[in-house]
């Protein structure tokens, strides 16, 4: 069997469920992510493929348990300033603490920063050969990034809670990719070295910032072209029905944005492969062949969803 057919099979064995970036789309990103590395690290990755997907969410429900989590997540770049190239933010993370205290930017976000710390770790357990790390770390730096590439995570408006269109965080990452998924091509080709991070981090951030506005319009278009009534609907999710945006509404939204959401899922893909690939050969291209003989049992979500988060919200 291709690769490019187990990718398809495996995308979706896992159940659809919803929070930020979607369940379901942060555990296909990381899924996906695999079939970009070379031979030397595929056969580790794909072993431990089970684990590295349902990881994939762990960032968020440690949201509930950790203050200092939610930052993680997202960067309001309109905070500090409003036109690219953002310039204005210092990409070094020690100097923004000096030039903005880390009070403000703990309150606006750390993603970009954090993501370059998170790959930091990975090369770090890559020289350790500690397989729990590099397990658990491959699967935190694939949200990380996933959560990079979505355009209201780079905004204060981040739930269109300023805008009169509340609920569109959960719309474009959650309610999209469930509906239109299995249209989307995800086989982005071969994981590359990276050799400037922090540009290639902050070059993705900008994009998605620079998304906003046209997320923002979309759904206002979208919304006039369909009558009230026929903006949502009512479904059954496991024990519970919830009210959602209906097919139609969707549909408008989703092909007005004009595969925007499929372009930032497939630039995550690539982009999370890139990073774990650097990683390794940052830490001079250990030889995986001899963790995978101690390949475990899939390493489970530990985290249960209950309460509320601690920090901003973003809701569905």
């Amino acid at each position: 069997m291709s690769r490019f057919i187990i990718l398809l099979v495996g995308l979706f064995t896992y159940p659809i469920s919803a929070n930020s970036w979607g369940f379901f789309a942060h555990k296909t990103i990381n899924h996906a992510a695999v079939y970009t590395l070379p031979t030397e690290m595929f056969g580790f990755y794909k072993a431990n493929i089970a684990s590295i997907t349902e990881l994939a969410v762990q960032a968020d429900k440690r949201r509930y348990l950790l203050k200092d989590e939610a930052p993680r997540h997202y960067l309001d770049a309109d905070y500090y300033e409003s036109v690219i190239p953002l310039d204005t933010i210092p990409r070094n993370y020690d100097s923004a603490i000096a030039w903005y205290g880390t009070d403000t930017l703990m309150a606006h976000g750390i993603v970009p920063w954090h993501v370059m710390r998170v790959k930091w770790w990975l090369t770090k357990a890559f020289i350790e050969r500690d397989f729990t790390s590099i397990i658990k770390l491959s699967a935190d730096l694939g949200h990380y990034v996933g959560d990079l590439h979505v355009p209201l995570h780079t905004s204060h408006n981040y739930n269109g809670q300023y805008t009169g269109q509340r609920g569109i965080h959960g719309f474009w990452e959650s309610r999209l990719p469930e509906l239109f998924c299995d249209t989307y091509d995800l086989f982005t080709g071969k994981a590359v070295y990276i050799f400037n991070i922090e540009n290639t981090i902050w070059s993705k951030f900008e994009e998605s910032y620079s998304a906003v506005d046209s997320v923002l319009y979309l759904d206002k278009l979208s919304q006039d072209a369909i009558r009230d009534d026929h903006l949502y609907t009512f479904e059954q999710r496991g024990r519970q029905t919830v009210r959602t945006q209906s097919k139609k509404y969707s549909s408008a939204y989703h092909n007005g944005l004009n595969n925007m959401v499929e372009r930032r899922m497939r630039s995550s893909v690539l982009c999370v492969g890139s990073l774990w690939y650097t990683a390794w050969v940052d830490a001079g291209q250990p030889d995986l062949d001899l963790l995978t003989s101690n390949t475990l049992e899939p390493i489970k979500d530990s985290f249960p969803i209950n309460g509320k988060f601690l920090g901003r919200e973003e809701p569905n």
